[in-house]
């Protein structure tokens, strides 16, 4: 589980297909992008990386569709 930026760097000039895991609700990455999977394959490096943890956002009512005043 390496910092996304040292995997970057190991993984040199070679062609990426990078995925940023996210929480089904609308979240805020906290603490350090990781690279939790490397898969090779088709010429292309797939890299999945998730941050340390997830902050929830809670929207405002007034910003929901639909919602009244």
């Amino acid at each position: 589980m390496l910092p996304e930026a040292e995997a970057r760097a190991l993984l040199g000039d070679r062609r990426l297909s990078f995925t940023v895991l996210r929480p089904p609700y609308p979240a805020l990455g906290v603490g350090t992008l990781r690279v939790l999977r490397v898969c090779e394959g088709d010429g292309v490096t797939r890299v999945i990386a998730g941050y340390d943890g997830y902050e929830r956002i809670e929207r405002d009512r007034r910003e929901r569709p639909g919602a009244g005043s």
